[in-house]
């Protein structure tokens, strides 16, 4: 099982068959961003 993930704000875009357990980083979309900064700032 694999799973693709967003190397921006971490949500899993996707998840995909394969042989062993794999994690691809992908952007997701244009409001990542954004949606890390907030996510820095919360963590603060």
């Amino acid at each position: 099982m694999g799973t693709i993930v967003c190397q921006t704000c971490n949500e899993t875009i996707a998840h995909f068959e394969d042989e062993k357990v794999t994690v691809l980083y992908g952007q997701c979309c244009t409001n990542c961003g954004s949606k890390s900064q907030e996510n820095m700032k919360a963590h603060k």
